[in-house]
């Protein structure tokens, strides 16, 4: 004979609990606000300060390479960039040193080491 509730009466002694541990749920939240708290808890500071890339991105490369170019991801230092076709993807690679001085000059901090280029959405 095992010690669990029968699943009725534990999922009633379940429901009770989780009751009292709600918060008042007559005041909602801006959920903008409860992410922004989500990633600053479990992203670290250096990723944080990278995620200003997307703000920046426009100014940073300009207008015609903002339009066939977006960033997409980033892992550590190396920015993954999304391109509209293959014509941009080959231009880019040549310009790639030059993206990322002007990108980590936006950003005011060498964040980025190397730019990935890959055919995506943008």
């Amino acid at each position: 004979m095992s010690n669990r509730l029968p699943f009725g009466l534990y999922a009633r002694h379940y429901y009770f609990n989780m009751a009292k541990k709600r918060f008042n749920t007559k005041h909602f939240t801006d959920i903008g606000s409860v992410l922004d708290k989500v990633l600053h808890q479990y992203r670290p500071k250096a990723d944080q300060e990278l995620c200003k890339v997307w703000d920046i991105w426009d100014v940073a490369v300009g207008p015609d390479i903002a339009v066939n170019a977006r960033p997409a991801a980033f892992k550590g230092d190396i920015l993954l960039v999304h391109v509209s076709n293959s014509s941009w993807l080959h231009h880019l690679r040549f310009l790639e040193n030059e993206l990322v001085a002007k990108v980590n000059e936006a950003l005011g901090a060498a964040r980025i080491r190397t730019i990935q280029l890959k055919i995506g959405p943008i």
